[in-house]
């Protein structure tokens, strides 16, 4: 994936949406199943299939513009004494990531019937348009010395 960025001269700057590429690429398993639904033009909602799960199981957090969903049982101090015949359904941990884009905004989150919902506001963002001054080689600022030395090192 380096050569999404390095070799092309109109990325400049774009190192953490190649990160965010990498994580995304990473994140392709498949449980727990889920299904992204777009409300209305600014909501959209998250829904995880979290069977099981209780809401002392679960957590969820926004890191770098990435929303983390993980899930762990809690041991339950019967769990040893119980003997299996059968056993399909999954307790294993999970982890479920999303990549946030600019602007988008977790409101709430709750649990019903075995689904974590997990409702989404989608904000425009400001465009910003600043003007650059262009001047003659000899006005422009000159870098110092001490602060040019200081990056080298």
């Amino acid at each position: 994936m380096a050569l999404l960025t390095t070799n092309n001269p109109f990325m400049l700057g774009f190192d953490s949406l190649e990160r965010m590429l990498d994580r995304a690429a990473k994140n392709s398993e498949s449980y727990p199943p889920y299904n992204i639904e777009q409300i209305d033009p600014t909501h959209l909602q998250i829904t995880i299939a979290v069977a099981g799960f209780g809401e002392e199981d679960l957590t969820i957090e926004v890191e770098d513009k990435q929303l983390v969903v993980r899930g762990q049982h809690v041991e339950d101090e019967n769990a040893s004494e119980r003997q299996y015949l059968y056993r399909g359904i999954a307790s294993r941990q999970f982890q479920r990531s999303f990549i946030l884009a600019e602007g988008i905004e977790v409101l709430d989150a709750h649990l019903d019937n075995g689904l974590l919902h997990i409702d989404l506001e989608k904000n425009e963002p400001e465009t910003k348009v600043r003007q650059i001054k262009i001047s003659k080689k000899d006005t422009a600022k000159k870098i110092d010395k001490t602060t040019s030395e200081k990056q080298n090192k």
